[in-house]
């Protein structure tokens, strides 16, 4: 089978939230200093998913990863899990685009690399968790699409897909080519072995810019945006303490009663 695994490089969710700054006049989360991006962890799973079709039914897995300045010992990291080829989208006309322009990017690359029977993305990003993306690619290509998989089967040129509902899950059966975006419920993604890591190491990965995947740049990164980010903020967390007292317990009790009532709180 033929696989198209789509990844990010992101901040590393994992930091100290106290390490995560906000330049207010780009409307930008500010990298923190001596911390590496990371793959984003639900795409972590969906090359996780590909990998164990791989490993039953055959195939090829190809990773495709779209930015600026990314960091090649991270974004080859699913190549040492056993993935097959990594096809970068590096310009800066991809850079700081809304779900729309992004999809759009990333589905006209997929059109590029050609024939394919399933296009794995994670549930959502890590960084803004929108969840977009992946839907917007497969309405654009005019894909069938299943959300939220937990668990992918594929035979005789169908997927079955156990699906993460709010009560449980459901099992749906597609035709491919199909988009699917799997959740953190597949479960935790294989390590890279030694070998896997050096063979990452001699593989070289292909770049394509707008024009290589016909595309303007207005129709992409910022130029394509169809929402505009107006403010991007740290909230402001605090709190206080209010000592409630009285003569005895039971003055105290109606005192806290009366401030509850004062504050709305009942």
């Amino acid at each position: 089978m033929n696989m198209i695994v789509l990844v990010k490089q992101v901040l590393d969710p994992e930091a100290p939230p106290a390490s995560f700054k906000i330049d207010p006049a780009t409307n930008k989360a500010v990298p923190p200093s001596g911390l590496s991006p990371v793959i984003s962890p639900f795409d972590l799973q969906a090359v996780e998913a590909a990998l164990r079709i791989k490993d039953t039914k055959g195939g090829k897995i190809t990773i495709i990863s779209l930015g600026l300045n990314l960091q090649r010992d991270v974004v080859k990291k699913p190549l040492a899990m056993g993935a097959d080829e990594l096809i970068l989208l590096e310009d800066p006309a991809f850079v700081d685009g809304d779900s729309w322009s992004t999809a759009c990017a990333l589905a006209a690359a997929i059109k590029k690399v050609g024939q394919f029977d399933l296009i794995f993305c994670g549930r959502q990003a890590s960084d803004w968790d929108s969840g977009q993306v992946g839907i917007g690619i497969a309405e654009i290509l005019g894909l069938p699409q299943v959300t939220l998989a937990k668990k992918i089967e594929a035979a005789d040129g169908k997927v079955k897909v156990e699906r993460v509902t709010s009560d449980g899950f459901e099992v749906v059966e597609v035709p491919t080519p199909v988009l699917i975006t799997v959740s953190n419920e597949l479960g935790e993604p294989r390590s890279a072995n030694i070998k896997g890591i050096m063979a990452a190491k001699r593989k070289e990965p292909i770049t394509w810019k707008p024009v290589d995947i016909g595309l303007e740049t207005s129709q992409i990164g910022t130029a394509g945006r169809r929402i505009k980010m107006l403010k991007i903020f740290q909230p402001v967390r605090g709190g206080k303490c209010e000592i409630i007292t009285g003569e005895n317990e039971e003055e105290v009790g109606v005192n806290l009663a009366k401030k509850l009532v004062e504050v709305k709180l009942i």
